[in-house]
């Protein structure tokens, strides 16, 4: 569906119905009714980001094509770890954006 769609079934439902169906409150008691909604907690979250991070460290720490990477990105020169480490920075990068627009369009 798209807005095309919808703001045709919207037109098309409001030729047809007055109004809202007569119900003697039921909607309203049963939204009354209903629990409030949990706030969402962030620590695990938090918590599952750190131990990933420091995963990713640990594996990496004795990786001499990473150190090679972080000596030449660092000198200047533009060599084939340093490029990698570039494009390897970029694209999780480019992850975790796509993945905050995906969870910005659920609410």
């Amino acid at each position: 569906m798209n807005q095309a769609h919808d703001d045709a079934i919207d037109a098309l439902l409001r030729r047809r119905f007055d109004g809202p169906v007569a119900d003697d409150g039921f909607c309203d008691r049963v939204m009354h009714r209903l629990p409030p909604r949990r706030r969402r907690v962030a620590w695990p979250l938090w918590c599952g980001i750190l131990v990933g991070a420091v995963a990713c460290w640990l594996s990496l720490r004795v990786t001499p094509l990473l150190h090679a990477g972080w000596r030449d990105w660092l000198g200047g020169e533009l060599s084939a770890p340093a490029a990698m480490l570039l494009l390897a920075t970029a694209g999780m990068s480019l992850l975790a954006l796509g993945w905050i627009l995906a969870e910005a369009e659920d609410r």
